[in-house]
């Protein structure tokens, strides 16, 4: 949802609720990135208009890194304090996940040296 929201600028409950149709259900995802500071209102209901709500400091600086990160400008962090896939006891999913970000990093790392 976060990734969606990134593209808009500004949005309403209704377009949120249409965005969210083509997600698994979940009765409660507003109110949930609402609270935990995902999104913010930007524009308060009044008689003539609809509430308006836009990503917060917070969802905006996690999408941009997540951009970032995809597009090859961003390394994925390999510290096991930053990053759980990479401490000791990672499930064994972790550790494919671990391996993959191995080599887009690498990857990364061989092009920025081109």
């Amino acid at each position: 949802m976060l990734l969606f929201l990134y593209s808009e600028d500004l949005f309403s409950y209704k377009d949120f609720e249409s965005y969210e149709r083509i997600m698994s259900w979940d009765v409660v995802r507003f109110k949930r990135l609402l609270r935990d500071g995902w999104i913010r209102k930007w524009r308060e209901n009044t008689n003539k208009e609809c509430a308006l709500y836009t990503l917060s400091f917070k969802g905006k600086s996690l999408m941009s890194s997540v951009y970032r990160k995809l597009s090859g400008l961003e390394v994925i962090t390999e510290s096991p304090d930053r990053n759980p896939i990479f401490k000791k006891k990672a499930s064994s999913q972790s550790k494919i996940y671990k391996e993959m970000i191995l080599e887009m990093n690498e990857a990364i790392k061989r092009s920025k040296q081109s």
